[in-house]
């Protein structure tokens, strides 16, 4: 298995927000007369990131918005609940103080046809050094005003969360469960009523939890899962074994079929944590970021049938454990996002 004993830097994996800018430097140069600094980024080489803030004291892993509401989003800090903005990322407001009883917020996922409801899931799955757990998932139906528990207490961490694009009521949870011992509150689970009642769909063991969960953006009916055995208590970590592995359901979960070790995967090595992403603009189109000796970064051009490695880049592998996101772009098949130390995209499929 594989393990750590690094206390991971204080970084977020999730860029929340940022703003162009005129760079300061290039301006002063100009008014002294000196040549600007050249630049091959064309009519946007004067501009830079900056942080829009808020300034939260620490990491943050969920972030989610509304394609019909575009300057609407959230974002979930480790350590300070849940986030809001109306204006871009312009400012920012807590929208869960004294309303949810945990801190820590890590999955945020808002419905593609209502933005009004919005479900949150509490704990953290990248299990760093200093985890706080959660209870449970909780929703809101007035875009972030009003909270209701809506049960799954005893997974502790939640990954992620998807809604259905056409039914904001049909919902699937990804839990890791508790992060320093058995449990068997993990898995995918899925709520058909709003979060009302819950079932367990996909499970593998005590030990096991779920750490990425995507709809296939053309047919919400087929979804991919990844699985992950991992523990971290105060003395050590875990990251890999038998329980490991990727899954896919083509009926919106009611079954699940294993392609960990489909042809172009890891044959026989130990399966540590798995971020995976279906391309939206061809179904075809997966990609898989894996942890193993073997692993790296994958794509598949058959919806999983099939697996070639396309590069075991170590800017991509390093502190597996606690990043391993990746993105597909929803429109151009070969633009891929990773989430590591940096920000990373991939123009062609994941060669450079």
């Amino acid at each position: 298995m594989f393990r750590s004993y690094k206390r991971p830097l204080l970084l977020g994996v999730l860029l929340l927000a940022a703003a162009m800018v005129i760079d300061p430097a290039s301006l002063v140069a100009q008014r002294r007369g000196a040549p600007a600094q050249a630049s091959n980024a064309g009519p946007f080489g004067a501009l830079k990131w900056r942080s829009l803030g808020p300034e939260r004291g620490g990491r943050s892993i969920a972030a989610a918005g509304s394609t019909a509401r575009p300057l609407e989003y959230y974002f979930g800090a480790t350590g300070g609940g849940l986030w809001k903005t109306t204006d871009g990322g312009t400012t920012w407001h807590p929208v869960t103080d004294g309303q949810i009883t945990s801190s820590s917020v890590g999955a945020v996922a808002v419905a593609p046809s209502n933005p009004d409801i919005v479900y949150i899931g509490t704990g953290e799955a990248d299990i760093r050094g200093n985890i706080i757990q959660g209870d449970g998932a909780y929703k809101s139906t007035d875009a972030g005003k009003t909270w209701t528990k809506i049960g799954l207490v005893e997974t502790q961490n939640i990954s992620k969360i998807r809604v259905d694009p056409t039914n904001p009521d049909l919902v699937y949870v990804a839990a890791f469960g508790h992060h320093a011992a058995p449990n068997p509150d993990r898995g995918v689970f899925r709520s058909k009523d709003g979060g009302k009642t819950w079932e367990k769909i996909l499970y593998r063991d005590d030990k096991t939890g779920a750490i990425d969960l995507v709809l296939d953006p053309n047919n919400p009916h087929v979804l991919y899962a990844a699985l992950w055995e991992a523990f971290r208590n105060s003395h050590m970590m875990s990251s890999g074994g038998p329980g490991s592995g990727l899954f896919k359901s083509t009926d919106g979960g009611d079954h699940w079929t294993e392609i960990t070790r489909n042809p172009g995967l890891p044959a026989k090595d130990v399966i540590g944590k798995i971020g995976v992403s279906v391309s939206g603009a061809d179904s075809n189109r997966v990609y898989a970021q894996i942890e193993a000796e073997n692993g790296g970064f994958f794509l598949s051009d058959d919806a999983g049938a099939t697996w070639k490695l396309v590069t075991q880049n170590r800017n991509l592998r390093q502190r597996a454990f606690y990043y391993t996101h990746v993105f597909a772009d929803p429109k151009n098949k070969d633009l891929v996002y990773e989430l590591n130390v940096g920000f990373m995209k991939s123009a062609d499929a994941g060669k450079t």
